[in-house]
């Protein structure tokens, strides 16, 4: 996503479940004809910038023909034609990113007009307004950081806040990397994050993204001029629902070896795009480009990213934490340490949670 839709992605990308905690839509009707006109519409742009011009073409067709057949005649609105759209796209296309929102107020912007300045405000507003991506952060017990990210929002508005968590968790022995609920975002703010990971002087290529638009491949490296660096343990949580950007990160950590997968098999979306007007108000997302790691030269389109240690999702944080605490105890040196970090373990494989205590020591 480029800077055209900025606030958008932001809302995409850092609060995933802001719609739902609105309440359903307001239901507008929409007309025969308008279904039909969108679906033209799409398949335009589905041929014109879809990154495998072919299952564009053939997605295209596939659309129209269905909904000649009536397929769509039942979505006597906005939201539920939108939601049918996109089931299909989905489906038949054989891409997760695929998806069509009905957005009266979306305005393309022009490639390489940037921002207004209110616009940025706004965008940095809803950023603040969601943590910039980050809905957790904690020292677990035996010295463990813990972060969860739901999102990578554009870099310009949240890598300070990135480094700034990244400097609470400095000091932790390990860290637990949640991306279990990350929808993904930016490339751009996947590598600032991981230039965390790697000592000063280690500078690693991540990621490459071809663009069918221009025709050529950008690659993404860590940044030499990130900091703080941590190099100690690091444990990446995933689910299901892990996707796309989030999905990245978690490949990056495993393709470096930099970090151990824990929990499910992501979602399996590795196609970037942007959002295009399709008319009637709607916009669907199109992905017009694709990921290709530079150590395995694929991505992980459709299989996802493997976990190193395959466990239901719900049970990832409690694994890699006693995961991590077996390892302290193997290394602890000092006697009290190692008892500190024998009964933390204990109560984490217990379940038991510690409950703060605001009464006096005696």
């Amino acid at each position: 996503m480029q800077h055209r839709t900025l606030t958008l992605a932001l809302l995409l990308c850092l609060s995933p479940l802001s719609q739902a905690q609105q309440g359903p839509p307001s239901s507008t009707p929409i007309s025969a004809a308008e279904r039909k006109a969108v679906v033209e519409e799409l398949g335009q742009q589905l041929r014109a910038k879809y990154v495998f011009p072919d299952a564009g073409t053939s997605l295209a067709d596939a659309l129209r023909a269905r909904e000649a057949a009536g397929a769509y005649a039942a979505a006597k609105d906005v939201n539920a034609f939108a939601s049918a759209l996109a089931s299909d796209m989905r489906t038949l296309g054989k891409d997760g990113h695929f998806n069509v929102i009905h957005a009266p107020d979306f305005k393309q912007r022009p490639a390489g007009q940037v921002p207004t300045a209110q616009e940025l405000d706004s965008a940095r507003e809803e950023a603040g307004r969601y943590g910039y991506g980050i809905d957790n952060l904690a020292r677990l017990p035996g010295n463990v950081g813990y972060m969860e990210l739901r999102g990578f929002g554009p870099t310009e508005l949240v890598g300070d806040a990135l480094s700034a968590a990244m400097t609470v968790l400095s000091g932790t022995d390990a860290m637990i990397l949640d991306l279990r609920r990350n929808g993904g975002g930016e490339p751009n703010t996947v590598a600032y994050l991981m230039s965390h990971f790697f000592a000063h002087g280690d500078e690693r290529h991540l990621n490459d993204l071809y663009s069918r638009a221009t025709d050529s491949t950008r690659q993404y490296w860590t940044s030499p001029s990130v900091g703080p660096r941590y190099t100690k343990p690091v444990y990446v949580l995933t689910s299901k629902r892990t996707f796309s950007g989030g999905e990245e990160c978690a490949y990056d950590f495993q393709t470096q070896k930099r970090g151990v997968i824990v929990g499910e098999s992501t979602g399996g979306g590795s196609n970037p795009g942007d959002m295009y007007p399709v008319g009637a108000g709607f916009a669907a997302f199109i992905p017009d480009g694709r990921a290709i790691n530079p150590i395995t030269r694929t991505n992980w389109e459709h299989v996802g990213v493997k976990p190193d240690i395959a466990v239901p999702a719900a049970d990832a944080k409690k694994v890699a934490h006693a995961a991590i605490l077996r390892t302290l105890i193997k290394d602890a040196k000092d006697g009290d340490l190692k008892m500190e970090l024998e009964a933390a373990l204990a109560k984490v494989e217990s379940g038991v949670e510690e409950v703060p205590t605001y009464a006096p020591p005696r």
